[in-house]
């Protein structure tokens, strides 16, 4: 019942965002209705962090937990690639347990549930980053697909690719 309620409540949000104010997106790079998704999203005792509350990313070891393909369109400076569904703990022997984590994917959802992981198996500071990539890009921070600044962002789907007022859109 409550998930239900969670999503009329969203719908009624997405209704009257994108209808009776078409340029909302133009006004704040985040609609309610976004703001709104996302906190049915999220759990409340996993940390997250806004891209505005970042100061150095470089200070981060940044984990990128969406799927190759979606890694490879764009991604956070310096992030590195772990996956979901293809996710193995082989690849973090590299990281430092000690130095903070930013987890992010398309909108949060499947890099909080890898941070959790992370978290158990003994990181000790590991966050999300509110929004995943698409909030990042929204706020105006750069993506780069190998090296170099691209503005292309693999949304993960047409569904989601709604949220995205920056940058160009790629689905599979």
């Amino acid at each position: 019942m409550k998930v239900r309620l969670k999503l009329l409540l969203f719908s009624v949000l997405l209704f009257f965002s994108t209808s009776l104010y078409p340029n909302l997106g133009e006004i704040s790079a985040q609609s309610l209705a976004y703001k709104t998704l996302l906190g049915t999203l999220y759990d409340d005792d996993f940390p997250v962090i806004h891209p505005e509350n970042i100061q150095n990313l470089s200070s981060y070891q940044v984990l990128d937990t969406r799927e190759k393909n979606e890694y490879e369109v764009s991604h956070l400076k310096d992030a590195i690639w772990i996956g979901f569904d293809t996710f193995e703990l082989d690849e973090l022997q590299k990281l430092d347990k000690s130095k903070p984590v930013l987890v992010y994917c398309t909108v949060g959802a499947r890099s909080q549930e890898i941070g959790k992981k992370l978290s158990e198996l003994g990181f000790s500071n590991v966050s999300n980053l509110y929004g995943g990539i698409i909030h990042w890009v929204n706020e105006g921070n750069p993506v780069y697909r190998d090296a170099l600044q691209t503005d292309q962002v693999h949304t993960y789907s047409k569904t989601w690719g709604i949220w995205l007022n920056r940058g160009e859109k790629v689905y599979d």
